[in-house]
């Protein structure tokens, strides 16, 4: 009984680690930045359809960032840097509306087709809105609905747009989310931000890093 207990168990976690490596795989070569979306197309190729099997959307991150560094390399390290750069730029033009950088582009998952995601604070929903058509930038409004804590979520406005030959997709929070960031989808924990001076001490850190890798 505590054998096949334990052979169980075992070919569960080997199935969460195929299971999270494939959908790692997946986003790396499919263009897929949703963790949920890779996850399922995953188990559908693999044929695993068991709940147990299923790995946590940290497990994935974890894998993707693997195969990021095995097998995109400069590539992929070049992909965040342009990115972080041109974050560290607009962070500067937003700079009223109090913004952070987060997602892939922070964590150092973005690719070739990750867009640089921001969050902008203002109590008036319309304020960003007419900033961006004073500077003259065409903008497409979304939404997305973000969770405040575990018993409350809320619909935020979202403005895209591109600049830089990049994308940039804009979350406006109201300003009281600076003292408490929304959770994030990732692991139900507040999600990672940076200011633009956090953002430029990152630079750096990637700077001497790109150095000591060339010596």
């Amino acid at each position: 009984m505590h054998r096949a207990r334990q052979h169980a168990e075992t070919r569960t976690r080997e199935r969460r680690r195929r299971l999270a490596h494939e959908a790692a795989r997946l986003m790396a070569e499919g263009g897929i930045h949703d963790y949920h979306q890779a996850k399922l197309k995953a188990a559908d190729r693999l044929g695993i359809h068991d709940d147990a099997s299923l790995p946590r959307n940290r497990e994935i991150e974890e894998a993707l960032r693997e195969y990021q560094r095995i097998f995109l390399g400069p590539a992929q390290a070049g992909a965040v840097r342009q990115r972080r750069e041109a974050a560290a730029r607009a962070l500067e033009f937003f700079a009223g509306f109090e913004p952070r950088l987060v997602g892939p582009v922070l964590d150092g998952t973005a690719d070739a087709g990750s867009p640089v995601l921001l969050h902008l604070h203002a109590d008036d929903p319309d304020a960003v809105a007419r900033f961006l058509e004073e500077h003259g930038i065409p903008a497409e409004p979304r939404g997305r609905r973000l969770r405040l804590d575990r018993e409350r979520s809320f619909d935020a406005p979202v403005w895209v747009f591109s600049a830089e030959d990049l994308a940039f997709d804009l979350t406006v929070l109201p300003s009281q989310a600076l003292r408490q960031a929304p959770l994030s989808a990732l692991d139900e924990k507040p999600v990672r931000r940076a200011s633009l001076a956090q953002l430029r001490q990152l630079l750096a850190e990637d700077e001497i890093a790109g150095y000591e890798l060339s010596l």
